[in-house]
């Protein structure tokens, strides 16, 4: 197997920016670009007590008994020089640089049935703003336990849509698509990708019925567009524990469930966690 090794600039030499190969099954891919992520790889005698990205605190997830710091990339962020700092045990910051790669997306256009979906009555504002406090507070949650990142696949199906597409709903544009969409029959039962703790769900005016899984240091994963939640608000949930079905709640135009990944607040490629999705990932990129 060959690694391939990216070296950031700086002189540093505890660090290393690695890119793993697909074939690491169920540990995530670093891909420094617009809505990626980058690993850092701690050598064994650096001990990172914090670490931030834009003020924002970042996890660290462990592999063959060696840290990495996992750094979320908004789908907004510009090619280009990066930074993030390190504050070890002894009280010393260090300034960290890394390179972001310049990517584009694809449009995708949908026709969605329900158009009070795509253009909400007043009367629903008040529902929808609230709703935004509700994720928003979600997304930022930070629990402080160890983050656990080996994901598994939440079902077996076919996918539908892709993380960073910029869509347009009847013809009108709206926000990119903020995760990966998996399409199966209405009833197929939804495993949680990893253990962890349930700290949102709901029912949602766009996302249909959605559940947030806390797995620890801002890293999150969101269900969305489910049938039926078979879980709860505050409950602990173990890696391949049903939690909900499929359905088609929400702004749909079938049955699917919307996957999304958080870290560092930031919604990032799905992908990238799930490298076992790559023949299928081919597959979709090659007739859309």
């Amino acid at each position: 197997m060959k690694w391939h090794l990216i070296r950031p600039e700086y002189s540093h030499a505890l660090l290393l920016l690695l890119i793993f190969p697909a074939s690491l099954l169920a540990f995530p891919e670093a891909n420094p670009v617009p809505g990626g992520i980058v690993l850092l790889a701690l050598n064994k005698n650096q001990i990172a007590e914090t670490a931030r990205y834009k003020d924002r605190k970042l996890a660290m997830i462990r592999k063959n008994n060696r840290d990495y710091l996992l750094v979320g990339l908004s789908l907004n962020s510009r090619p280009g020089k990066h930074e993030l700092t390190i504050k070890n045990t002894q009280g010393r910051l260090e300034t960290i640089r890394f390179n972001v790669k310049a990517k584009t997306y694809k449009s995708q256009h949908l026709t969605i049935k329900n158009k009070r979906k795509v253009n909400p009555y007043e009367k629903d504002m008040a529902r929808i703003l609230s709703e935004k406090k509700r994720k928003t507070r979600a997304r930022k949650h930070w629990r402080a336990s160890p983050a656990q990142a080996n994901f598994m696949l939440p079902l077996d199906g076919r996918i539908s849509g892709i993380f960073g597409l910029r869509r347009f709903f009847n013809k009108q544009p709206r926000r990119p698509h903020s995760g990966l969409d998996i399409a199966a029959p209405q009833g197929t039962p939804i495993k949680a990708v990893e253990s962890g703790t349930i700290i949102e769900s709901g029912n949602f005016f766009f996302s249909g019925n959605m559940v947030y899984l806390d797995h620890g240091q801002g890293i999150i994963t969101l269900y969305a567009h489910m049938h039926t939640i078979k879980v709860k608000t505050g409950e602990k949930i173990v890696k391949g524990q049903i939690i909900g079905t499929v359905g088609e709640t929400g702004r749909v135009t079938g049955p699917h469930l919307h996957l999304a990944i958080i870290a560092n607040q930031t919604l990032v490629d799905p992908l990238l966690f799930l490298p076992q999705l790559s023949a299928k990932a081919k597959e979709y990129f090659k007739n859309n």
